[in-house]
């Protein structure tokens, strides 16, 4: 293990924006030990974060988490710096202002100009080319992405991004620096949406997909994502957190960062949502009314279990149905075969990104598939798909099965992938993409991923969890369906997927 670089609690830190991030920031810095001067062009907005701090310190006071001799000394060490002059003592300044290219590279500008040559700048920009922040100053060299997420004193991680001609050793400095203020930082390179805003888009975007395509309400598709996919919030109810005017205006940076890959292609109607001021939360209306209580997923109708299942072959990562239906009491019988289960006359499979009628179609049987789950014996829902071809009482076979196994069931569209399978399909490709073109280690992606959005599993260590060859299946199946270049497979997991080898080690 290399000697850690950080910066010692004798070095002043220079914050400049005093909103909720820079206050925070503020507040991490002088939670560490270090002197902090904290700039706003508004005076009035520096007593306002001192006044904020104050509160937040008392609260952990309250409840026991903080002494208040610490309280105080912590707020002791936070001043208001009335100029950018007045951080010329700062040994590390720290941006959080506008998300603006030209602004930030002003300001910084100017801090360079007051601040030692040995000085290190920080930009906190959550999308903003740090090489073409850099391109405004004079040492390009010293300057480092310092991405914090937001509340910046709860949330662990940081993303370290080196700009094209950041020196890695001011790099290192700021990643030890981050792990001295007990955070988890991850190093990345300069690349539109970083880590966490790029890998995290197909989790809106196919979740937008899935509802313009009928397949499924919000409260249906947030449902399945939680309560089966292990996520703590559905895609639908965490976009109306962020606010749309956020959450849609990254996606168009990274699209256009990404000159337009359709992987990112905005959804018009989360466009529409702006576009009428349903912005979340925040504006009482967005996908959800959020004046009343919020709407009830839809679940499946209480259906007769079957007494008896044929299992065939090999259910891979969903082998734990077969103890879960022998312990609910219903008789397993065992055969060879694809991977399957049979209900009466019913062909049950988990989906590998083909619609069930193609599979019926296939087979000449009714055809059912299940989505994917974190762990099927933990989880306490699962959603079911059903062919064209299956009548009502074919469904409601399966669909006794597993509320047998105690699930609640959520009956959606026939949409290949369904909802869970296909969004961690297309998490783990785009993590994939970013290993591969060599924007951060397998190690960082899954730890940002994991840190940064609290994902159940970070993506690549749960497509080694499914099977790489079967994740690369399901995004085949999705590209052939769509017939887009937005499903087309990362060539990393490709070559995984032939060599049969974890992505994640």
């Amino acid at each position: 293990m290399s000697e850690s670089s950080a910066l010692p609690a004798s070095v002043a830190v220079g914050i400049i924006g005093a909103g909720a991030m820079g206050s925070g920031i503020a507040a991490v810095a002088a939670s560490a030990g270090h002197r902090v001067l904290l700039h706003d062009a508004d005076a009035r907005a520096i007593e306002r974060a001192l006044g904020r701090l104050a509160s937040e310190f008392d609260r952990q006071v309250e409840k026991g988490r903080l002494s208040a001799e610490e309280s105080s000394a912590r707020l002791a060490r936070i001043h208001a710096a009335e100029t950018i002059e007045a951080l010329a003592p700062c040994g590390l300044v720290i941006e959080a202002i506008v998300e603006n290219l030209d602004v930030k590279g002003a300001v910084l500008k100017r801090v360079e100009a007051v601040v030692g040559l040995d000085a290190i700048l920080g930009t906190n920009t959550s999308s903003i080319s740090v090489t073409a922040i850099g391109a405004h100053l004079a040492r390009p060299e010293r300057l480092v992405g310092m991405h914090f997420f937001n509340p910046a004193q709860v949330l662990p991680l940081v993303e370290v991004v080196s700009g094209k001609v950041t020196d890695p050793v001011m790099a290192k400095t700021i990643f030890d620096t981050a792990e001295a203020w007990k955070k988890v930082p991850v190093h990345c390179v300069s690349t539109p949406g970083f880590i966490v805003n790029r890998v995290a888009r197909p989790f809106y975007g196919e979740a937008l997909r899935l509802l313009s395509e009928g397949a499924g309400e919000p409260a249906t598709v947030d449902a399945i994502l939680r309560d089966a996919g292990g996520f703590r919030m559905g895609a639908f109810e965490l976009m109306d957190m962020i606010g749309h005017d956020v959450n849609y205006a990254v996606t168009c940076s990274v699209y256009d960062g990404f000159y337009q890959d359709p992987r990112f292609t905005p959804s018009l109607l989360q466009k529409e949502l702006v576009d009428a001021g349903w912005l979340g939360r925040k504006s009482g209306r967005g996908f959800y009314d959020h004046t009343v209580p919020a709407p009830p997923a839809a679940d499946a109708l209480p259906a007769a279990a079957p007494l008896q299942l044929t299992i065939e072959g090999d259910l891979g990562c969903a082998a734990a149905l077969a103890a879960m239906a022998t312990g609910a009491g219903i008789v397993v019988e065992r055969i060879g075969g694809s991977g399957a289960l049979r209900v009466g006359g019913v062909r049950v499979a988990l989906t590998d990104g083909r619609t069930a009628t193609e599979r019926a179609a296939e087979t000449g049987e009714p055809f059912v598939l299940f989505d994917l789950a974190l762990d099927y014996a933990s989880c306490t829902r699962i959603a079911l798909a059903a062919a064209d071809q299956t009548n009502s009482e074919q469904l409601a076979a399966v669909v006794g099965f597993f509320q047998r196994l105690g699930k609640v069931v959520s009956v959606i569209d026939d949409a290949p992938g369904m909802v869970v399978m296909r969004t961690v399909a297309m998490l783990a490709n785009e993590a994939a993409d970013t290993v591969q073109q060599r924007i951060a280690s397998a190690r960082d992606v899954d730890l940002a991923m994991r840190k940064g959005v609290n994902y159940p599993l970070g993506p690549l260590a749960w497509a080694d969890a499914i099977g790489v060859r079967a994740i690369s299946t399901v995004l085949e199946n999705l590209a052939a369906f769509y017939g887009q270049d937005r499903y087309r497979l990362s060539p990393l997991l490709r070559r995984r997927a032939l060599a049969n080898q974890s992505l994640a080690g």
